[in-house]
């Protein structure tokens, strides 16, 4: 199968840099998968699982939302975080996801519903990119 280049980058790190075969990640009209030749484009990411597809195996990740631009020869992804199912803390990720569902059960007058259900679905993404690698 033929391979491109895919650079996944956060503020904070080169997150991934390399040959691979296929990406398929989460825009905001569904999933989105990138072969080599793709027609250029740009779009924004939704938080989710990222699948890189490497000599045959896919690997996953966490991400939150960004960006993905697709060129001719290569495809970048801007996110805000990224991570692999062995940097995931799950009983870190457990709490988020039981504090934000706290927060969106109360429903108080200052609540930022918004900003809750977005913990909550970074907590939930996490959580089920360490069950789906074995991690939980």
């Amino acid at each position: 199968m033929s391979k491109f280049m895919l650079e996944i980058v956060t503020p904070e790190r080169l997150f991934f840099d390399g040959e691979v075969e296929m990406v398929i990640a989460r825009g905001v009209e569904g999933d989105i998968g990138i072969l080599k030749g793709h027609e250029p484009f740009v779009t924004p990411l939704q938080i989710g699982t990222i699948k890189i597809k490497i000599d045959g195996q896919f690997k996953l990740a966490a991400i939150s939302q960004g960006y993905m631009q697709v060129t001719k020869d290569k495809v970048v992804i801007l996110v805000d975080t990224a991570e692999w199912p062995e940097e995931i803390d799950v009983n870190r990720a457990e709490k988020a996801r039981e504090r934000a569902e706290k927060r969106l059960q109360q429903k108080t007058a200052d609540l930022d519903i918004l900003r809750a259900e977005i913990a909550l679905k970074k907590a939930t993404t996490r959580l089920g990119v360490a069950k789906m690698t074995g991690r939980h």
